[in-house]
């Protein structure tokens, strides 16, 4: 199958409920176009220059997500034109941000990255620390925290990937009471966004689905 029929093929066999973030990274302006003719609107790059380079290049109307780990040197070249950054991990980075944000008047949507796996080299923040990490965001007029994203440990494992998703989705059903406006459960990449979607998640990130393996 090529890109477009893979593409309207996922965007018809997700729930209605659920975003679909097309993981672009290393693909070209061209790949993403025709993702982008299929119904695909919503694109996620983990390297911001290479994200600003293709933000350039395409329509303006497709949404770009920052998934990668984020570095604070880096937040000035997409704070311009980023929909939502996945990967808020600390108050240093929601400072960047906010500082970012402000500069370019728009109020920048954030979700926090949750740390749910065994593997020591997955980023994100320990569950036990986000009250403190959203009470302290609260200074923050630019930035928007809009939900949570976490990543399941890489296993074979479906139980364990599973018991990994429910953790984050008890999680955000608690944050959710005390803050309504926290709608995103973001969980559930290429290999695993089933078991995601029937944990309750409501966005998911695939990549080699839509554009085949990665370029490296």
């Amino acid at each position: 199958m090529n890109i477009k029929t893979k593409t309207k093929d996922l965007i018809n066999n997700i729930p209605s409920n659920v975003t679909l973030v097309a993981v672009s990274k290393t693909k070209s302006v061209e790949e993403i176009a025709l993702s982008y003719e299929a119904g695909q609107h919503v694109f996620g790059e983990n390297k911001i220059q290479e994200m600003a380079l293709k933000w350039e290049a395409l329509p303006k109307d497709i949404s770009w997500h920052m998934i990668g780990h984020v570095q604070t040197n880096k937040v000035k070249y997409m704070s311009r034109f980023v929909d939502l950054i996945h990967g808020v991990d600390s108050y240093k980075l929601l400072k960047e941000i906010q500082k970012q944000a402000y500069k370019n008047d728009r109020i920048i949507s954030c979700l926090v990255q949750i740390r749910i796996a065994e593997e020591e080299t997955k980023f994100g923040l320990p569950p036990d620390q986000l009250n403190t990490l959203l009470e302290d965001s609260k200074i923050f007029k630019n930035v928007k925290i809009v939900g949570l994203m976490g990543m399941a440990t890489f296993t074979e494992d479906k139980d364990q990937i599973a018991s990994e998703f429910k953790l984050l989705k008890r999680l955000f059903d608690k944050t959710n009471e005390k803050l309504p406006d926290m709608k995103i459960l973001s969980m559930g990449m290429s290999g695993d966004y089933k078991i995601a979607i029937e944990c309750g998640s409501n966005m998911v990130r695939i990549g080699s689905k839509i554009f085949g393996v990665r370029n490296y």
